[in-house]
């Protein structure tokens, strides 16, 4: 059955749902929000009324009003409602602690229905257990719950801040175009064909590194903006197809000017956002340092479990897998997991499957013991050996000392996931707070086996360390960047670099990475012209915001942190896209699709 909905244009709301308090009582207010709950008990309604605000507590009775009794008798939970009524004090006993509204109700003089609502397909309240699709599918209705409100708030004050601190540090926000120049060194390009000029297509930005590069060249000395970006690339918790940057670029500036200005403004975010000090500055390790004792160039500095290297010891000993990995050049590291020595044969097993997935060999241990280090490979080292390796773990009995032999990329990628996976089953992690710190010192390019060249580890236009600008001719690999990343509780916030600003330097770096001249000038021609114009020293970085965002929220996937995200397949279920067009609109693009060759 339905009924017909009321106007409220002749009704001003007065007051906020979760906003009354009890200074507010025998005052006379105008509420309008959606029926969080609706309970009978005979004679007397009550409904808990909510809107952004918070919840309210609104009484009908007949002895304030039976029509609105009557209508209160008709609504259900998610209809729309006004409500006109006053301000009273619970009655004693009856106050509702966990509400930040509950000392007081609303005896409710007028009502009227403003819109009727289907039963939704979830409970529109904090913690729903329900299929992520659901959620996505109905994000309206997920919207509405008051986690998803504070999550979207959260962002919001954190997007002001931004704005307000760097307009007090000189920036100005200038956009940057959507539709632009595909240009190779990156994820795949999002691509939008031209009707105008057939055959020919722009590419969604994947960041506006090259507009505030020539910015900096135009005099604009600081530039910021909170950008969307895209990137047609597999997803996953903290991925999108299209997602926001903090983007940031400065002239005349060094590598420690731009932390500094990033740290002032991550603290008075964090500050202003959730009321959390951070302290400034943040640490700073070395991409080296960080792989050696974390195996990856994002640790999470919340816990310990630091991985120890016995190369020396293993180099000699009589266990072959060790020496053999020493002798090829590789390195023999190991991680305490404190308390883990009763691990049965079946979680020491999960644990080396685990290994196996980071492209290690095996996984071997050590159990402690009051008598030493017991396992099956003990007998191939000498009692010094035993002795050596477990003082320099520091280890005590009941713990378990896990080792990888094999090249240094393997171990570091094997131990550095295998740290976060003990970190995460040992609840290391837990209330250690926000752990910022910057990776330094990178390399500027890495070889890429596969296609046989090598490539930049950030991006072409980073400016290589100035005492290791020769050896770009001679030891490519060596040329240590001025790049640095900003690393939150083991996730890369962002990264950012001083930029080449020389036109022969970045046309070194070109082709090193395997760029022709006529190449180089096809994609990147106008930055090269613009550097003949006189363009400064200047550095920057891009962060993500939609990761910072879930970080400081505490959620687990910044899907939680957007308003309309897509699904790890790039869909929008709520509005069904992608999608496909017709003939016509295709015919107007110049496009023909080979649909069977696309199905294959």
């Amino acid at each position: 059955m339905t009924y017909a909905v009321e106007s409220a244009n002749d009704l001003r709301r007065t007051h906020m749902c979760g906003v009354l308090t009890e200074a507010d009582t025998d005052r006379e207010v105008v509420l309008m929000g959606w029926v969080q709950k609706r309970r009978d008990h005979g004679g007397l309604i009550f409904v808990d009324l909510r809107d952004r605000w918070g919840v309210v507590q609104v009484v009908f009775s007949p002895e304030y009003s039976q029509e609105a009794l009557n209508k209160a008798d008709r609504i259900r939970s998610e209809y729309v409602i006004a409500v006109v009524g006053r301000v009273q004090k619970r009655p004693e006993g009856t106050e509702n602690p966990n509400l930040a509204t509950g000392a007081i109700e609303i005896h409710v003089a007028q009502a009227r229905i403003l819109n009727a609502a289907k039963t939704p397909p979830f409970y529109i309240e904090d913690g729903v257990e329900v299929d992520e699709n659901i959620r996505l599918r109905y994000r309206y209705l997920d919207l509405r719950r008051p986690e998803m409100q504070r999550a979207l708030e959260l962002r919001h004050k954190a997007a002001k801040t931004t704005r307000d601190f760097l307009d007090g540090r000189g920036f100005i926000e200038v956009e940057t175009p959507m539709l632009t120049k595909s240009t190779p060194e990156g994820a795949r390009d999002y691509l939008v064909p031209s009707r105008v000029n057939p055959g020919s297509f722009y590419a969604l930005p994947q960041s506006p590194q090259l507009f505030k590069q020539i910015l900096m060249v135009s005099g604009i000395d600081r530039y910021f903006q909170i950008v969307r970006c895209f990137r047609d690339e597999d997803l996953r918790a903290d991925r999108q197809p299209e997602f926001t940057q903090i983007d940031m670029e400065m002239s005349f500036v060094s590598a420690e000017d731009v932390m500094e200005v990033t740290e002032s403004m991550i603290a008075e975010i964090c500050r202003q956002a959730t009321g959390l000090e951070v302290k400034v500055p943040f640490p700073r390790l070395t991409y080296q340092e960080a792989l050696d004792r974390f195996g990856t160039d994002k640790p999470d500095l919340r816990f310990g479990l630091e991985l120890v290297d016995i190369s020396d010891v293993a180099a000699g000993c009589g266990f072959k897998v060790f020496r053999s990995a020493v002798q090829a050049g590789g390195l023999v590291k190991g991680i305490l997991a404190p308390g883990c020595g009763g691990y049965s044969r079946k979680e020491i097993d999960e644990l080396t499957q685990f290994a196996l997935t980071y492209k290690a060999k095996g996984l071997a241990y050590f159990i402690v013991t009051e008598d030493g280090l017991k396992a099956p490979i003990a007998k191939f080292f000498s009692e010094d050996e035993l002795v050596a390796i477990r003082t320099r773990f520091g280890a005590r009995p009941g713990d378990l000392i896990l080792f990888v032999a094999d090249q240094p990329t393997v171990v570091y990628a094997t131990l550095g996931a295998l740290r976060r996976l003990l970190g995460e089953r040992l609840d290391l992690t837990k209330d250690a707070g926000y752990r910022f710190t910057w990776v330094v010192d990178f390399p500027l390019l890495e070889f890429n086996d596969e296609e046989g060249r090598f490539v930049a580890v950030h991006h072409p236009f980073t400016a290589p360390r100035e005492e290791d600008i020769l050896l770009l001719a001679s030891e490519p690999g060596r040329v240590r960047a001025q790049a640095y990343d900003l690393v939150l509780n083991g996730v890369e916030l962002g990264g950012g670099s001083i930029r080449i600003h020389r036109r022969d330097l970045q046309e070194k770096v070109f082709e090193v990475i395997g760029l022709t001249p006529d190449e180089a000038l096809e994609k990147f021609g106008f930055l090269l012209e613009a550097f003949d114009y006189g363009t400064p020293p200047h550095g920057g970085i891009a962060f993500g915001f939609d990761r910072l965002v879930m970080l400081l929220a505490g959620r687990g996937t910044i899907r939680d942190v957007m308003a309309f995200p897509k699904t790890q397949s790039a869909s929008d279920l709520m509005t069904d896209a992608p999608d496909k067009v017709s003939r016509r609109q295709l015919r107007e693009l110049h496009i023909g699709l080979d649909i069977q060759k696309v199905d294959k």
